[in-house]
């Protein structure tokens, strides 16, 4: 199983997806729909699956995805904060064992331009 995001912020839309064990994200261009530049999570790729966006006033993207997940089988959660420009920020973490069986992430951008998951 796999599964694809998308978020408007204040600069367009950007559409997350999961290719090879990794997750990416990317800006959807307003006049072709094509994605670019694509992010990806930095580090190694272990399964990554189930990416999951927000994206607040300031532009920061959210990026929150799953590791280890499977036909029923939980797993970890993973995140990280990107920059406006899409540099990855010192804002990440993970949480092991934190998504059941058959559970998913979704990011969510609060008003006071901080984040959230809900898992």
């Amino acid at each position: 199983m796999s599964s694809a995001a998308l978020v408007e912020g204040p600069n367009g839309v950007l559409a997350a997806w999961e290719t090879e064990g990794q997750v990416r994200f990317g800006r959807v261009d307003p006049a072709t729909h094509r994605i670019g530049p694509v992010v990806s999570a930095p580090g190694p790729a272990k399964g990554r699956k189930h990416p999951t966006l927000a994206v607040n006033a300031r532009g920061e993207t959210l990026l929150a995805w799953t590791e280890g997940t499977g036909w029923q089988r939980g797993g970890s959660l993973h995140w990280q904060v990107f920059d406006a420009s899409g540099r990855p920020t010192a804002e990440k973490g993970a949480l092991d064992k934190a998504i059941p069986t058959w559970g998913l992430a979704t990011a969510v951008a609060n008003g006071d331009g901080g984040f959230a998951i809900i898992y």
